[in-house]
């Protein structure tokens, strides 16, 4: 029990420990985040307050040369055009007054009376003025009342003097507007370290103590804040105002172009809640994983104590298993080799049943192949003879019709060739087309001998799928030996191969029905119709050794439709076959669609 409260101890010690090291991290490193905010945020505002004084700064230099005000400067202006040119320009620019003045002090003109009274921050702008610079101040109007900015831009004569000082007030009140209660609090402090402009009305006119860090109100004999430095910046804890934060993060930089000091006080509540959150969750996730490491521990204990039970009982179970498992390695040894087996057994059978196709068509193709070269050798002695009477042209004529010939029977042996071997290539994109037209070509004579019509129109373009094209080409010629076989004894003897792209029509017309299939197909199809018996069981027509030939016949075991389905399954293919309502048999070739990016 004493060694179990120990470990609690330290667990929740070792919590406690990281979750403050994880606390203090995470304050400090999203400090300085906010503090990168923070500092953008002041730029922004401090640029847009300084923007907005530069507009009316450069309102007063651009103002102060006008003709109408050196004219009030030499006296032979029109005071009265003067005062309406100052008017119109403080209505536009909305500016609190514009007052134009000789190098003494008097107004000559200004577009509101009474506006220049003898106030130190105006007579410290008109006195650098004089001196020739441009002049600025800032105070509190004793007329209004309201917080105002002076301007004070000098008119010089032709010698190069001082001869006239064109006064611009603006209206602190109104810059505010544009920006007052955005975020973060944002106040500018002059020379005398008191607020004098910021976005929180209620900070206006407190002052910076000289003893310590903060601000306090008009009167207060000390600062309110409570401030302390982490990670090199300052925190102040205020509770001035409900619209001021309670934790704030105080940012300052110089604004010598306006003579005050920017300072932001930006919300560092989210920044300690958000530590503090990563703090709670390491905590937790240090229990969860403390208390599961605790139960393992314990679990662990009593496991070790059945574990030592157990092993007894291993032990006598371990010379059974062993045997178990030498039995278990034999019998997996045979599976895999009796697979094999199996494998080289399917693949001569596919190899014996192309063989066996091509016996059957030699009959037929060794007349394709002679009647080419009969002609060829009447051709060559005809040549020769047309060359004998130097009749150059129809010897050419008749050279012509030897390279057909001769590249006729070259593509009949490339078809048997390619017929013949063992493809091993994997499924590809292939040209349906083509493969059609070489069954067609290989299985023509057969065709041509038992006086069959055959219905084909290949398309315009070619047709794509997925599949093998050395295989695809065996079914299909299985598929038409066995039409033209079961159309021995038929008093019609029409086979119609027709070919349907993913989303068009049927290549080949007059089929009852395939219009209206076609419409709903999203994979090409290849159909073959005869005009026989058509078949009486289609559920078993792929069964192995199934056959509708007489037994002992010479035309096949039944093989042939069974390889056709594993070769058609080999590429993700679909073969079925049924009686068509308008008599004879169907059989239907399903392929995927090759991608259109691939096609």
């Amino acid at each position: 029990m004493y060694r179990r409260v120990l470990v609690v101890v330290l667990l929740l010690g070792s919590v406690g420990l990281v979750s403050a090291l994880v606390f203090q991290s995470a304050y400090r490193q999203s400090l300085g985040a906010l503090a990168q905010r923070g500092e953008a945020d002041l730029s922004l505002a401090a640029d847009r307050l300084t923007g907005q004084l530069q507009r009316y700064q450069d309102l007063a230099v651009l103002m102060s040369d006008h003709p109408v005000l050196r004219g009030l400067s030499a006296g032979t202006g029109d005071v009265m055009g003067a005062q309406a040119l100052l008017l119109a320009s403080a209505d536009r620019t909305g500016v609190l007054n514009m007052a134009y003045l000789d190098a003494a002090g008097r107004v000559l003109s200004e577009a509101k009376p009474a506006a220049v009274p003898g106030t130190a921050y105006i007579a410290e702008a008109l006195e650098r003025a004089r001196d020739g610079a441009l002049g600025a101040g800032h105070g509190v109007d004793p007329g209004q009342g309201v917080r105002v900015y002076v301007f004070a831009a000098p008119t010089f004569s032709d010698g190069g003097g001082v001869i006239g000082i064109l006064l611009v007030t603006v209206n602190i009140d109104l810059l505010e507007q544009e920006w007052r209660g955005d975020r973060p609090a944002v106040l500018f402090t002059d020379a005398a370290e008191v607020v004098f402009i910021s976005n929180r009305s209620e900070l206006l006119g407190w002052r910076r103590l000289p003893e310590g860090a903060g601000l306090a109100p008009p009167g207060a004999s000390g600062s309110t804040v409570s401030a302390r430095r982490v990670a090199g910046l300052e925190l102040w804890r205020i509770d001035w105002s409900p619209y001021l934060p309670r934790r704030a993060l105080h940012l300052e930089r110089d604004l010598p172009q306006v003579g005050m000091r920017a300072e932001a006080l930006v919300d560092a509540a989210p920044v300690r809640r958000l530590a503090g959150l990563q703090a709670t969750v390491v905590a937790l996730v240090l229990m969860v994983l403390g208390t599961a490491l605790i139960a393992a521990l314990e679990r662990r204990r009593s496991l070790s104590e059945a574990n030592a039970r157990l092993e007894s009982r291993v032990a006598a179970r371990t010379a059974e298993l062993s045997g178990a498992n030498a039995r278990l390695r034999r019998e997996v040894t045979e599976r895999q080799e009796a697979e094999a087996a199996l494998k080289r057994a399917q693949d001569e059978l596919v190899q014996a049943s192309k063989l066996s196709a091509l016996g059957q068509m030699s009959a037929g193709l060794s007349h394709e192949l002679n009647q080419p070269l009969m002609a060829i050798r009447q051709f060559a002695e005809n040549g020769a003879v047309f060359l004998a009477r130097d009749k150059a042209d129809r010897a050419a004529a008749n050279l012509h019709r030897i390279a057909d010939l001769a590249g006729r029977m070259g593509r009949i042996i490339r078809n048997l060739r390619a017929f013949a071997r063992q493809e091993s290539e994997p499924v590809r994109r292939i040209d349906l087309v083509a493969v059609i037209e070489t069954a067609v070509e290989m299985t023509e004579a057969r065709i041509a001998k038992d006086g069959v019509r055959l219905h084909w129109h290949a398309p315009d373009a070619p047709v794509w799928a997925m599949g093998g094209e050395v295989r695809l080409g065996q079914v299909l010629v299985n598929l038409i030996t066995n039409a033209v076989d079961a159309m021995a004894a038929a008093p019609v003897k029409e086979l119609t191969i027709t070919l349907t792209d993913a989303g068009q029509g049927p290549s080949a017309p007059g089929v009852a029905g395939q219009e209206a299939a076609a419409a709903t197909l999203t994979r090409p199809e290849i159909r073959v119709r005869d005009t026989g018996p058509g078949i009486a069981a289609p559920e078993k027509i792929f069964d192995p050794f199934y056959s509708t030939k007489e037994v002992g016949a010479s035309e096949g075991m039944g093989l042939g439709l069974s390889i056709s389905y594993g070769l058609v399954q080999s590429f993700g293919g679909a073969i079925r076959g049924q009686s068509h309502p308008e008599g004879g048999a169907e059989f239907t070739v399903q392929l995927a669609a090759a991608e259109p990016a691939e096609a």
